[in-house]
């Protein structure tokens, strides 16, 4: 049989998760967005659909579309492989934005980007275990509650602001407050709070029976090298990794502050990751 491309359906959901679980750290955002959202059939307009590339009808790779381009993650899968179902995309998709295998986003840039990304970031997955966990912990970290989103709205905006060099409340504050707020109403968002202030935020972006990547993790500033982000971010590794394989988080490459925070709670840098915004 040839290889084809085409949209997966709910019927594909075992071969999906399969794909994904043979390398579950480098899939996690994916295999987390499988069991939340599920796959929605072709024949129904939906805000997001998972397209696969099948060699003599296996799958061996796939690629997330959500807001017709706004995110497009492809899977830890054969660059070329991407570069297939990138190129059958290409007359329909408007690429946003794209995070993942820094060969396979490449793959997705050529084929769908015209012209020179706005904003393009190497960087590295780290990825823990249990076993491998530092004794760095603070436990009065805690789960982030509606009343915190006044004082937590400049912390996420801090860490959009570093990592993505825009500022969202000032472009859609409607918008980006109600984001922050249903992540809230998620049990999402765990906060540190000293002396009424907040000094601390991180996020679980996705979860799944494989483990969680976490993410937005952020200090303010005038908080930093006093220890916060060391002793929370082994707080919450310990506490997701007590049922749960593994946790994983992207760091830029040049933020090796963060690298050396991560390195000595226990986390181990995989492979090259990259980030790449287009508007």
């Amino acid at each position: 049989m040839p290889v084809t491309v085409e949209q997966l359906a709910p019927s594909h959901t075992d071969a999906l998760r399969a794909l994904l679980a043979k390398d579950p750290v480098h899939n996690l955002y994916l295999l987390g967005l499988l069991e939340e959202f599920g796959i929605a059939a072709p024949e129904r307009r939906a805000a997001f659909s998972f397209h696969g590339r099948f060699d003599s009808g296996v799958l061996t790779a796939a690629v997330f579309v959500g807001g017709e381009g706004g995110l497009v993650v492809p899977s830890a899968s054969d660059a070329s492989a991407t570069g297939v179902i990138a190129d059958v995309l290409a007359a329909n998709l408007k690429l946003r934005s794209t995070v993942g295998d820094k060969a396979s986003v490449d793959a997705l840039v050529r084929s769908l980007c015209e012209g020179k990304p706005r904003l393009s970031r190497t960087q590295k997955l780290f990825s823990v275990s249990a076993d491998d966990l530092g004794p760095f912990t603070n436990p009065t970290l805690r789960l982030a509650r509606e009343e915190d989103v006044p004082r937590l709205l400049p912390l996420a905006q801090g860490y959009v602001r570093e990592i993505f060099e825009r500022d969202p409340l000032s472009e859609d504050p409607a918008h980006y407050e109600a984001r922050v707020l249903q992540r809230v109403r998620q049990r999402r968002t765990y906060v540190l709070e000293e002396g009424g202030e907040l000094v601390f935020k991180v996020d679980i972006g996705c979860r799944s029976q494989f483990g969680a990547e976490l993410e937005g993790m952020y200090t303010p500033p005038s908080r930093r090298r006093q220890g916060h982000a060391t002793l929370c971010l082994g707080q919450i590794s310990r506490h997701l990794l007590s049922s749960l394989p593994r946790l994983a988080m992207r760091v830029d490459e040049r933020d090796e502050s963060t690298a050396r925070i991560a390195r000595k709670v226990g986390y181990h840098a995989g492979r090259t990751q990259r980030l790449v915004l287009v508007e």
